[in-house]
């Protein structure tokens, strides 16, 4: 029996609708390299406002991490938001793995747009590796940097002396790139704070979101997890000059609390932490109007 209807497909045009009606708009660059980078850009750039970047984590594209907030944002920046490699329609036949080369692609993307000089930049997750990199390397074109649930201050340690709930990457690399139904919900268990009612929902339910969302380049996302921590300490780790805004889910179980209150020391005075209360990994959906509150008033009434 042919598929003729998907609630994920569905959703993702709706998405798509909150990008295209907050005035963006959908471009594809070519770097020449064996790399593609997609970008949801503004289609008029306004002069007199500042430029944001958001950057998306491991999961669906960028659309479905930044929809409920991309209207809001646009009234203040000129948006840009791309998807990194591997997600969305951005993809490489190079092999780097690394934060740094989802940096350097994204910094290539944004050169394209001559006319934007300096960006605040916003990492989810995993993004907030990129935008951490991007802010060491590219310290005058970033003004500011939120870092949002984002492990950066980790170590490959760590892993093994059990601050993590999984004590191995490949194992997180299965959970966080799922491809049945009980990884989905583990995946759900792991970064909302609160039983889910994604949780109970029929396997066929999950299995679109898969099917969707989660086959593309599986195994390449699954090597991008995995580099993360490997040979990673963090006495290595440079530190940012950009004023910061660390954002942290009080009951994160995929990076623990404990590593943003790492981070915070490290970078000292340059930066500030704020902690939801009653939340998980996934605080900006648990918390969607809070997060909001605290990137407005980090980004834009500051």
């Amino acid at each position: 029996m042919t598929k003729c209807f998907s609630l994920t497909e569905t959703r993702n045009r709706c998405h798509r609708s909150k990008f295209t009606g907050s005035g963006l708009r959908s471009t594809t660059t070519d770097l020449k390299d064996g790399t593609i980078m997609h970008c949801w850009v503004p289609k008029t750039r306004t002069e007199s406002k500042p430029s944001l970047l958001l950057i998306h984590g491991i999961g669906p594209n960028a659309l479905w991490q930044w929809g409920n907030f991309i209207r809001n944002l646009t009234k203040f920046f000129n948006v840009y938001v791309p998807d990194l490699i591997f997600f969305g329609g951005s993809y490489t036949t190079r092999p780097e793995r690394t934060e740094g080369f989802q940096a350097e692609c994204v910094m290539r993307v944004m050169k394209e747009m001559k006319c934007v000089r300096s960006v605040s930049v916003v990492g989810l997750s995993y993004g907030g590796f990129v935008a951490y990199d991007l802010a060491v390397k590219y310290e005058e074109f970033v003004e500011r940097v939120v870092v949002c649930g984002s492990g950066v201050s980790l170590e490959e340690k760590d892993i093994k002396e059990g601050l993590f709930l999984v004590s191995d990457l490949d194992e997180a690399a299965q959970i966080l790139v799922p491809q049945t139904p009980q990884r989905l919900r583990e995946l759900v268990e792991y970064t909302f704070s609160k039983a889910s009612l994604v949780a109970w929902l029929p396997s066929c339910f999950l299995l679109d979101f898969i099917h969707a969302m989660c086959r593309d380049y599986v195994q390449e996302k699954r090597e991008l997890i995995r580099a993360l921590a490997k040979d990673r300490n963090f006495s290595d780790l440079p530190k940012i000059s950009q004023p910061t805004l660390i954002i942290w889910g009080e009951h994160d179980q995929l990076f623990p609390l404990e590593l943003g209150h790492r981070l915070k020391r490290h970078l000292g005075d340059n930066a500030q932490i704020v902690v939801i209360k009653n939340t998980g990994h996934a605080f900006c959906a648990e918390k969607a109007k809070e997060f909001y509150s605290i990137l407005k008033s980090f980004l834009v009434d500051s």
